[in-house]
């Protein structure tokens, strides 16, 4: 591999895909397409990853797919798992907590990190990928596309103009977005005209874990704790305040004296944001797509913008290496956008919700809202609902790359994202995806090694080359080679699958169901898979609300 050193671009290379910028996301697709071995050119204009904190919050789907990267154990030990938020009144009486202690994706709902350390992470975690060249100080400047390729004009870091073609372009350049732009595409939705000081401090004790969410029509603010005495402080601005003074060394003192911050504490980053919630129109134009905050803008009040941002980059990486190595599908690359512009949405308003508690437009608003909370807490399946953060919008798709089963949306498993609990294996316990693999899955319940490989033999089936897993009651040792048998001990796959009769499920790369079939129906599921990679004009919708 060349180094991400290297001084730029040599005119006339030719890539499978082009990754316009190197945050989170565009560094999360070029390793997961690094990964499938797709020849990946990733740029970035500035010199570097970021430097200054912004995104605080990880949470567990995002962590799955760093362990899908096989960065996850690296990130883990670098993090402050398991934090909740309690939520405070202007008496300083604490009205909600979430405290979720739940796993369901095999690691903890919601985490503190810092968006440098992971960046860098990711960065070297590329140089391990042969497959993947990574240039900082080159700035994509025009982009045209025909049926077969898509040409990027890119400035070198010593100025030179090149030329560079691949099959597919993914924009994840950010907000400000050169792509998105030279797509004539644009972002629909608000712009917030309010505006909040963000201030980050380095060396600062945290009397608690916990984020505190001060709720307040006058000035509501948050202060979210992070790794290494680190914190970050959001306080909503008046109208009337004098923005040219607002980062004033005094003035930020005065704010941070609402939050009793420790002594000794020193600031890092002081900036005013204006937070948005907004879509693009559409999320790809030909052979070139947008992920991250190219596509969507999410307000930070529930933390779910870059991890967004790393959703779309797992459900568009593989489905891009699926079609790079096995031909072309319409059908499958249009399911990105199907399958996540709902989600991202369902995102944004779960963001909106949570502003109007956090700052309630009058003290009236407010003090109804924190009552309703009070009570609705003394009930435990309330309390529960909250606490669990079960309003969290689920990983479900209601229409995409699925082969619907009849059954409503509620109870059936097909769209949604498989649980990934520990299973105990010939190599002892391991979490599940390490033993689904990057690839396709299919897994058995309440089956036999034998009906399993006969499932698997199908033509069509075979030529997704899944790994076959037994999911057994007790440990096995007749199982076959090319199989593998795994002890659910705790009874997740068939509590979340809702069935104990004999059952197989087809799981995607990125781990979401995709069919759940008995043993005499696999010749129509399978015809309906081959009939979507085959024909772009086939969706496959849920059939049942």
């Amino acid at each position: 591999m060349t180094s991400a050193a290297a001084v730029g671009v040599a005119a006339g290379e030719v890539y499978d895909v082009v990754v316009v910028g190197a945050g989170p996301a565009g560094l999360t697709a070029a390793s997961l397409l690094g990964s499938y071995g797709i020849r990946v050119l990733l740029v970035e204009r500035n010199a570097s990853t970021v430097r200054e904190p912004r995104a605080v919050s990880i949470d567990d789907e995002a962590l799955r797919t760093l362990q899908a990267i096989g960065v996850v154990e690296t990130v883990l030990a670098t993090i402050v798992p398991g934090y909740g938020s309690e939520y405070v009144g202007p008496s300083r009486r604490v009205f909600l907590t979430v405290r979720p202690t739940d796993t369901p994706y095999g690691y903890p709902r919601r985490n503190a990190f810092r968006q440098p350390l992971l960046e860098s992470q990711l960065r070297q975690h590329l140089l391990q990928l042969p497959t993947v060249e990574t240039r900082f100080r080159c700035r994509a400047e025009a982009i045209s596309q025909d049926a077969d390729s898509v040409l990027v004009t890119l400035q070198n870091a010593d100025g030179s103009s090149v030329e560079a073609r691949s099959r597919y372009l993914i924009g994840a350049d950010g907000a400000s977005s050169f792509v998105r732009n030279a797509l004539g595409l644009s972002l629909e939705g608000d712009t917030f005209s309010e505006q909040w000081l963000i201030i980050d401090l380095e060396n600062s004790v945290s009397p608690s874990k916990q984020t505190y969410v001060y709720c307040d029509a006058d000035r509501p603010f948050i202060a979210l704790p992070g790794p290494n005495e680190t914190r970050r402080f959001e306080f909503k601005l008046r109208a009337d305040e004098d923005l040219t003074r607002i980062c004033d060394d005094d003035v930020v003192a005065e704010f941070l004296q609402l939050g009793n911050v420790s002594p000794g504490s020193r600031v890092v980053r002081k900036t005013v944001y204006t937070f948005h919630a907004r879509l693009a129109q559409c999320w790809s134009q030909g052979r070139v797509f947008l992920v991250g905050d190219a596509c969507h803008l999410t307000p930070p009040f529930a933390g779910q913008g870059m991890n967004s941002g790393l959703r779309d980059a797992h459900n568009l990486a593989w489905k891009l290496a699926w079609v790079l190595q096995h031909g072309p599908s319409a059908g499958l690359l249009g399911s990105y956008e199907t399958e996540r512009r709902p989600h991202v949405a369902g995102m944004i308003q779960l963001a909106l919700r949570m502003g109007r508690i956090m700052a309630p437009r009058h003290r009236a608003i407010g003090w109804l809202t924190r009552s309703a909370f009070h009570l609705l807490t003394l009930w435990p399946g309330a309390r529960d609902y909250f606490a669990q953060m079960k309003y969290k919008p689920k990983a479900r798709f209601a229409q995409g790359f699925l082969v619907p089963d009849g059954q409503s949306a509620r109870s059936t498993p097909i769209g949604r994202l498989i649980p990934q609990p520990l299973v105990l294996t010939a190599r002892g316990p391991q979490r599940l995806d390490e033993v689904l693999g990057r690839g396709f899955a299919l897994l058995a319940l309440s089956s036999t090694a034998a009906a399993l490989r006969q499932v698997a033999s199908d033509p069509f089936l075979a030529t997704l080359a899944p790994a076959q897993v037994l999911v057994c009651a007790v440990p096995r040792s007749d199982v076959a080679q090319g199989c593998m048998a795994v002890v659910d001990s705790d009874g997740v796959l068939a509590q979340f699958l809702g069935t104990a009769e004999e059952i197989f499920v087809l799981v995607r790369p990125d781990k979401y169901v995709m069919a759940a079939f008995g043993c005499a129906d696999v010749a129509p599921v399978a015809a309906r898979i081959a009939s979507f990679l085959q024909d772009p004009a086939e969706v496959v919708f849920r059939q049942t609300a």
